[in-house]
């Protein structure tokens, strides 16, 4: 494999594990959210907070010239996931 090629996999390989240990911080503390929202009878879901932090994130991804468009999907995959996180620990709290 050419030298430099192997170079930009190696660092394309750090993205990802940084990516995937910063993914499973975030979920730790929205597990503890979720959590604290089942011990006060809050709802799962906050749209209001959703839209804040999807224009937020559109904002930083076009200041970094990221496509907004990707990263609010991405955020919005992120977003859908932790909900289902939430809804299933109201549920075990019930």
């Amino acid at each position: 494999m050419d030298e430099k090629l192997k170079q930009y996999r190696e660092s394309i390989n750090n993205i990802d594990a940084a990516l995937v240990f910063m993914l499973a911080e975030r979920f730790k503390v929205t597990q503890a959210v979720g959590e604290y929202k089942a011990r006060n009878s809050l709802p799962p879901a906050d749209g209001a907070r959703e839209k804040e932090q999807i224009a937020r994130l559109r904002q930083l991804a076009s200041d970094a010239n990221l496509d907004p468009e990707f990263s609010e999907k991405f955020l919005r995959f992120i977003i859908d996931e932790v909900i289902r996180h939430h809804e299933r620990i109201r549920e075990a709290s019930d």
